[in-house]
């Protein structure tokens, strides 16, 4: 969070004591430990949801929680301000994105329900991949909870483009015919998310979070190959062939022209990252 919108310090020379902890699931992943560090950044109690047990850290609260069965949820939840759920598992999405929500959703109705901010996709309505149509099942449940939230989609992350159409063993990348994404750094996304979990207002969404611009899958190739000192010997074009390369080909991913954009580029982020 930026200075302006931080919160004041409650008890001087304590900076934590006295504000409701955010609760984070998903919160040892990619993009949720970014958020859990920016809650840390923030002077904000963290709560991590986690299927293990872990030790605190100075600023965040570990608690033994499971999506999947809903064990634990109603513990997590207790007291808390907001809730940042970046849970995903794209090769179980039904349960952890879906049910997972719904579990969650279901335990906060039991207490004072806190505000709910939900990660999402830029464009899963418009793409027939089950990942997508899941995260778009997922807005449903919560909108259908009535419970206060903020649905926020972001666009690919620089990683997964980077690791997608970079240069792949041999030299060789992949370039699916007229694909062009508006990659986003995850960092970010994570210190937008933590400001709109902390906003004075609630934020009316769906929110739209991209990267600054706009690049073909060659592009993107042609760049990581070129910051990682890595040849690139073949760029193997792709037909869009099916309903999801398909739907990548109309820009079904592209953020619309109300989005948020900012962050790095993709070469910054590549060059912080090599």
């Amino acid at each position: 969070m930026s200075d302006a919108t931080a919160p004041p310090t409650i008890v001087p020379g304590l900076p934590t004591v006295g504000r409701l902890p955010v609760l984070v699931t998903g919160g040892t992943g990619r993009l949720g430990r970014s958020v859990v560090a920016e809650l840390v950044r923030s002077q904000v109690p963290a709560r991590v949801l986690t299927r293990s047990t872990r030790a605190d850290e100075p600023g965040v609260t570990y608690i033994t929680a499971d999506l999947r069965d809903g064990t634990g949820l109603t513990r997590a939840l207790d007291g808390v301000q907001a809730v940042i759920n970046c849970a995903t598992d794209p090769l179980h999405a039904s349960d952890v994105d879906v049910d997972g929500t719904r579990r969650l959703a279901m335990a906060a109705l039991d207490g004072d329900p806190p505000r709910f901010v939900q990660v999402s996709i830029v464009g899963c309505w418009d793409n027939p991949m089950s990942y997508y149509r899941a995260k778009a099942q997922a807005e449903t449940v919560l909108v259908q909870s009535g419970l206060p939230h903020t649905i926020v989609r972001a666009t690919q992350f620089h990683p997964m483009v980077a690791q997608f159409f970079g240069p792949q063993p041999g030299g060789i990348s992949f370039a699916p015919k007229d694909f062009r994404a508006a990659p986003v750094d995850p960092e970010w996304v994570a210190k937008t998310l933590v400001d709109v979990a902390l906003a004075d207002e609630p934020v009316t969404g769906p929110v739209e979070l991209a990267g600054p611009e706009v690049l073909s899958a060659r592009e993107i190739a042609v760049l990581t190959s070129h910051v990682r000192g890595v040849k690139l010997r073949r760029t193997v074009n792709v037909p869009p062939v099916g309903g999801v390369l398909k739907a990548f080909a109309r820009g079904s991913n592209l953020p619309g022209p109300t989005a948020r954009r900012g962050g790095v580029t993709l070469a910054a982020w590549l060059t912080a990252n090599r």
